[in-house]
């Protein structure tokens, strides 16, 4: 009997890349290979690759030379963003086998035979216009929580950003595959769903193939709270100018949606917003944030940030400094900008120096530091439910509550994929905050 082939997976990037290298794994299984962890010796190793992180080709080159210390006869391929904007880039990385595109990357088990090694990087690779079918996702690979992609692909032209070039026009999965999917988790036990996509907003357009939108996003919490099992939902990242006051209201007297939304702003400066081309001005995003404090006093709100775009002046950036200082927001993620081929942005002028970006990133993170405390701190004394992860981290368990507090206490196997009751007490040195089991 011919022994069974074993890949190994490694993701670059957003939870949208983790749903999906979970689903091409189980693709995997289904052919009969077993899946080993990326640390282990495989006969062939699978990078989903990122374009929106800083060094994305260094990072890419880095984990196929881990894979190659392992085994340097592994098939090495390489799927995701940055396969479909850069594949003749990613293909002479040495020890790489195969390349493919946004619409290849799901039919990766046909494009592979015996697993030997080719003497050049194999190239599949769609023009991004014939990107314009759903495929469905999900990951389940931690035991408390899973990643469901709901949308793909992206309408906007925002100047700085390659995901449009990378993923295709904005489409969507059809409402009763979404249900089923969620359903399929359910029964697996798992208790947390995060939605996820790349627009996930703009959800509905592109479902059956439809330009136009067969259903919204209000529409798709709405269904997905009746879903039974599924202990708590949670949105991943949604546009200001698409998360609507009727969707805040639901999610305030919802089943199982929980009090934590994550909004990009990328800038607080109007004039910069403007040169980004984003679909709001700061205005909206104010609104936003005090209808949510309005009706869920105890949200976490997290905030995307852009430092150091073309044209950005010190003014501008206090104004966003500024801005974010005033509002009622727990947590910053602060990226740096960085040129990328083929955008408006990377032709404009008034070019930041890289000392002044990184001067003005620092700022911001701790900015967001402060921030995660002041919110950390007003939730001490309350009463939350959490729900335990599956790691021992130098003997303590951790966990999230619904407001994502980011909760430790000492390790009990027992309570791994658990929702226990608590009350909050003291915030940790380490910034995680200590609990008491409610009584």
């Amino acid at each position: 009997m011919e022994k069974r082939k074993k890949v190994a997976f490694y993701t670059l990037g957003c939870k949208l890349n983790f749903s999906e290298t979970s689903t091409i794994a189980r693709n995997f299984e289904d052919e009969g290979f077993d899946r080993v962890d990326f640390e282990e010796v495989a006969d062939m190793y699978v990078v989903n690759t990122c374009s929106v992180t800083e060094n994305a080709d260094k990072q890419f080159k880095q984990v196929v030379r881990k894979a190659m210390k392992l085994n340097d006869k592994a098939f090495v391929a390489a799927i995701g963003c940055y396969a479909q904007l850069k594949p003749e880039e990613l293909a002479n990385v040495d020890g790489v086998d195969l390349v493919l595109g946004a619409t290849e990357k799901f039919k990766i088990t046909d494009y592979i035979n015996d697993l030997s090694k080719n003497d050049f990087g194999e190239v599949h690779s769609c023009e991004i216009e014939d990107a314009d079918f759903y495929v469905g996702s999900y990951s389940i690979g931690d035991r408390t929580r899973a990643f469901l992609k709901v949308q793909d692909g992206c309408d906007y032209k925002c100047t700085y950003c390659t995901i449009p070039l990378a993923r295709g026009i904005s489409r969507s999965d059809d409402l009763e595959n979404v249900l089923k999917n969620a359903k399929e988790i359910s029964e697996q036990g798992i208790k947390e769903i995060v939605l996820t996509g790349v627009n996930i907003g703009d959800y509905g357009k592109g479902e059956f193939g439809n330009k136009k939108h067969e259903h919204t996003f209000l529409e798709l919490v709405q269904e997905l709270d009746k879903v039974e099992g599924i202990e708590r939902l949670r949105i991943s990242s949604i546009e200001p100018n698409l998360l609507k006051n009727e969707t805040i209201e639901f999610v305030s007297k919802s089943r199982s949606f929980v009090p934590h939304f994550h909004i990009p702003l990328q800038s607080g400066s109007n004039e910069i917003l403007k040169l980004m081309k984003r679909r709001y001005l700061r205005e909206i995003y104010t609104e936003r944030v005090n209808k949510i404090r309005e009706v869920m006093p105890d949200a976490c709100i997290g905030v995307d940030v852009i430092v150091g775009f073309p044209g950005e002046t010190d003014e501008h950036f206090l104004e966003t400094y500024h801005f974010l200082n005033d509002l009622a927001i727990s947590y910053l993620h602060v990226f740096t900008y960085s040129e990328r081929d083929n955008t408006e942005a990377a032709e404009m002028e008034g070019v930041i120096p890289a000392n002044v970006r990184a001067k003005r990133s620092k700022m911001l993170r701790s900015l967001s530091v402060k921030k995660r405390r002041a919110f950390y701190e007003s939730q001490i004394g309350t009463k939350r439910t959490i729900l335990f992860e599956s790691e021992n981290k130098e003997g303590y368990i951790h966990g999230f509550t619904e407001n994502y507090v980011r909760v430790k206490t000492p390790w009990n196997p027992d309570l791994v994929n658990t929702l226990q009751e608590i009350n909050l007490t003291k915030i940790d040195d380490d910034g995680s905050v200590r609990m008491e089991f409610a009584p």
